[in-house]
């Protein structure tokens, strides 16, 4: 069997005809989620649908900072050109809304995937090839996913900055030129600007690519010049001082004044340099441990990990990352078929090795990782087909073969980008009373909420938040205790000890500088906690800005996992069990009993909660709901002494089953009851989506 592709060649117009349709068809496919959204207002807000993934709040912040300076009170925000995501924005945004920039970024930017895939085939005079990988890697599931139109991330980035790396880099072992090594070169210097969340990546490529060339061109003095650079071009030094030690070694070799002994010395040295310098191990070592590492910490203060509650970074199983890469489990087989074969033939694709290896990561690290297969597992399935075509009797029947498989190939990824619809992160109700809110703060204010919502909340009020989606770690312990507690007192100082010290501190982590001693010894939190619920007067930190609690409806979806950060002991692991919440929206009268799924149901003549085989009294019912006048009004019974307490929230359509941990809560008491100390908070907005209340103290 014939193993080499096909001589494809065409000429630069057929190149890029070829690009153009690859990139019209992956910008098409993600145009559909804008088709389906457009149907419906509530996405809209400044007559321009809104973005779906949270992160993108923090970039947008980030470009609209750049121009108004509205944002300079927020530690947080980013400098405009400390990413091409801003910078791109930034500059786009003097000639477009903002708003539409963000939504359709990711659309053009991740498209061009596919001008890697394709001079990457053409490299091997095989255009056509890969062709037919762009197609499917454009649109894979997890690429999709990631990538879509109003996905606005730098993960736009993710595939198509590496693909071009790698492109270059094979471009370097065929021709060994100078200019090819040195766009190899500038392409890992740019690479952290476009992405520098995978800057292990590239680490891994690079150390690829030098094993190969040592395995493969180790008598070529060009090998070693080659390892140098790429060396030095990791170095994790100002880019300034990069280019000089690149140009001063370019022209020496140039000359021919660096012997091949000198030059392996200088390539040993430069590489040495960049294990040290880019602190390679460690980095590497560290990811992997970000994303396996699960529970509480095992050293100081014992804090709950925040990794395994974020679902990107969960364990997924075999099935989804087969689908995720290729569209399915025969298919992500068929794909490594064909990338054995196709390292076996041309072995300068082993380049892509370490990007394949990191989307299988996915099996322990969590979904995020497939996104870095997806054109490997391309490039292999396509291959697939050209090796099961090689001895096709006319190229007709070999290319409609290729073509009907390709069609088959993209199918289910198609049906998923059809069937793939999630809302925008926030709704148009919602963005309008963080909108009434912005005019009530100020910009050096601050907000308690979790940190799904800091960055819209960055980008709609103008306001700052304790923790984020880039910032929360111990502090997440914080946010937590204030939201969670049954103490409103404990809370209300809480709030204003932690974001008066935050500040004062530098915006260091709170629980540093709060339950850490000068010598580095953790203090007992819990006695600590303990004089803020119990002791009559407490001494507070000067006040020198508002602080306002935010508490959505959406949250009491994820106030389990949030109590899962503050509901333990920081010194002593107590393994303590968690509290009991149950929320239903799938409810059955049968006259008798009402059932509420997942084995859950009230007996309504013996007033009992049946969980299972298991029969619980029902302590006290609360009917909770909005009359005409969007007046709160709360109907409350009594039943038992203990046991479990049952919230209808009627305009809501959901019963909640929790005990009295939750009952109690700041969150439930404030948002659901509305209930709060009059003498610590006044609301400031009251909404069925959404309450705010602003810190007295």
């Amino acid at each position: 069997m014939n193993f080499s592709l096909p001589n494809e060649r065409t000429s630069t117009l057929h190149l890029i005809l070829l690009l153009v349709i690859a990139y019209t068809f992956s910008v098409g496919m993600r145009l559909i989620w804008i088709d389906w959204a457009s149907g419906f207002p509530e996405f809209y807000w400044n007559n321009q649908l809104m973005i779906n993934t949270n992160d993108g709040y923090y970039f947008a912040t980030a470009a609209h900072n750049a121009w108004s300076h509205i944002f300079d009170a927020n530690p947080r925000i980013a400098a405009p050109w400390s990413s091409a995501t801003i910078a791109l924005t930034a500059l786009l945004s003097k000639v477009f809304p903002l708003e539409n920039v963000v939504l359709y970024l990711p659309v053009f930017i991740s498209s061009l995937v596919v001008v890697p895939l394709i001079l990457i085939a053409r490299l091997f005079n095989a255009p056509y090839f890969g062709f037919f990988s762009a197609l499917l890697a454009s649109i894979a599931w997890s690429y999709y996913n990631r990538t879509m139109a109003g996905y606005y991330d730098t993960d736009m980035f993710s595939a198509m900055a590496p693909m071009m790396i790698v492109y270059f880099l094979i471009a370097t072992t065929m021709k060994e030129n100078i200019r090819w090594a040195l766009l190899s070169a500038f392409s890992i210097m740019l690479y952290p600007f476009l992405y520098d969340q995978g800057l292990s990546v590239i680490y891994a490529i690079s150390i690829f690519y030098m094993g190969y060339m040592l395995l493969f061109h180790r008598k070529e003095s060009f090998t070693y010049y080659s390892i140098a650079l790429l060396s030095i071009s990791l170095f994790l030094l100002p880019v300034w001082i990069k280019l000089i030690l690149i140009t001063v070694l370019t022209l020496l070799y140039q000359r021919g004044v660096l012997s091949t002994r000198i030059l392996i010395v200088l390539g040993a040295a430069a590489f040495a340099v960049f294990l040290v310098n880019g602190n390679v191990a460690s980095l590497i070592w560290a990811k992997i441990l970000s994303y396996t590492a699960k529970g509480t910490e095992t050293e100081g203060l014992h804090f709950f990990q925040v990794t395994q509650t974020v679902r990107e970074a969960g364990k997924i199983p075999f099935s989804e990352i087969a689908n995720r890469i290729s569209g399915g489990t025969l298919l992500l087989f068929i794909s490594f078929i064909g990338y054995i074969a196709l390292i076996f033939r041309h072995k300068a694709f082993v380049l892509t090795l370490p990007l394949l290896g990191i989307g299988l990561f996915s099996f322990w690290g969590g979904l995020r990782f497939t996104i870095y297969a997806v054109p490997v597992a391309a490039l292999g399935a396509i291959y697939f087909l050209y090796l099961i075509t090689a001895t096709a009797t006319s190229l007709k029947i070999r290319y409609s073969i290729i073509i009907a498989s390709t069609l088959i190939f993209l199918a289910p990824h198609i049906v998923h980008i059809l069937e793939y619809k999630v809302p925008t992160v926030m709704s148009a109700k919602e963005v309008s009373t963080l909108e009434k809110f912005k005019l009530l703060s100020d910009s050096k204010d601050y907000t308690i909420a979790w940190w799904d919502y800091g960055y819209p909340l960055w980008f709609y009020t103008h306001t700052n938040t304790l923790i984020d989606g880039g910032k929360h770690n111990h502090d997440n312990f914080i946010v937590s205790e204030i939201l969670t507690t049954s103490s409103p007192t404990e809370s209300a100082r809480l709030s204003r000890i932690a974001i008066e010290t935050y500040v004062s501190s530098g915006y260091k982590e709170i629980t540093d500088t709060l339950f850490i001693d000068q010598n580095g010894v953790p203090k007992n939190v819990n006695d600590y906690l303990d004089t803020l619920r119990y002791q009559e007067s407490v001494a507070l930190p000067v006040k020198t800005r508002d602080i306002y609690f935010y508490l959505p409806w959406r949250m009491i979806d994820i106030l389990p996992t949030i109590t899962l950060f503050s509901n333990l002991d920081l010194n002593t692991p107590d393994n303590r069990q968690q509290p009991y919440m149950y929320s239903s929206i799938s409810i059955q009268d049968t006259g008798k009993t009402l059932n509420l799924g997942n084995g859950i149901s009230v007996l309504k003549e013996k007033n009992m909660l049946k969980i299972g085989n298991q029969e619980v009294p029902i302590k006290e019912f609360y009917q909770v709901g909005y009359d005409q006048a969007n007046k709160l009004q709360v109907n409350r019974q009594q039943f038992a002494s203990e046991g479990l307490n049952i919230i209808y929230l009627a305009s809501y359509g959901r019963f909640l089953v929790i005990d009295d941990f939750y009952l109690n809560s700041v969150y439930i008491q404030m948002f659901v009851f509305e209930h709060y100390d009059k003498n610590l908070f006044e609301p400031v907005i009251l909404d069925p989506m959404t309450k705010i209340y602003k810190l007295k103290i």
